[in-house]
């Protein structure tokens, strides 16, 4: 066994497993993904550390935990089309496309989108799509989406993301409240929203989803 594939299996062991995530598809799906790929060379011996990991100034993949306990709720199904908010280099992307029918992967960085295309071609994710454009506003021509999963921490969803949500589809998301992250999993059921609390889940904020300052005087 390699060095990164004995890194790789740790990490399914010691952070995935022992944190509940044992849904043998998502653990195949993980397993698959060479993720020592989506992260900056000089960083490659760390890829598999239960940390965030920057890939661009502002921008980072989660820590593996947190991210397989979000995939692991959401429940990916092998028909889902999905749409990856704030994908960066791909990593999300390839294992989300590992159990769902097809994902579209949304990304408004253009070097980040050149670097997600190159790599998620060879890690042949042939159906994924990587799209440049506005995180906030979401990609409602090719949707509505069974899954819409947010790669950060955000203040607020923004309605648009919402309205993007297919009928008994559903979001994964992580909430500011107050500085801490509430991973948040949002449901629309015969038109209707529901919103539930699953855990505290502690990773990067997504600027673009900042919430604007308000004048005072």
């Amino acid at each position: 066994m390699s060095d990164t594939a004995h890194a790789r299996q740790n990490m399914i062991d010691s952070q995935l497993r022992p944190n509940e995530v044992n849904d043998e598809r998502i653990i195949e799906a993980i397993t698959s993904v060479h993720r020592e790929k989506f992260v900056p060379k000089i960083l490659s011996g760390v890829a598999y550390h239960d940390d965030d990991i920057q890939v661009a100034p502002g921008r980072s993949l989660m820590g593996p935990m947190v991210f397989a306990r979000l995939i692991d709720a959401a429940d990916v199904k092998e028909t889902d089309l999905v749409l990856d908010v704030g994908c960066a280099t791909g990593y999300s992307s390839a294992v989300l496309g590992r159990l769902a029918e097809a994902v579209v992967a949304l990304e408004e960085d253009e070097d980040l989108a050149k670097s997600a295309i190159a790599i998620l071609a060879d890690e042949e994710c042939d159906n994924v799509a990587v799209v440049t454009g506005p995180l906030v506003d979401g990609l409602a021509a090719q949707g509505p989406y069974d899954l819409i999963f947010i790669n950060g921490m955000i203040d607020d969803l923004p309605q648009q993301l919402v309205d993007q949500i297919a009928e008994g589809g559903r979001l994964i998301c992580v909430l500011n409240d107050n500085g801490v992250g509430k991973a948040t999993y949002v449901t629309n059921e015969n038109g209707l929203l529901g919103k539930r609390i699953l855990f505290d889940a502690y990773i990067p904020a997504l600027e673009a989803f900042n919430r604007k300052a308000e004048f005072t005087f």
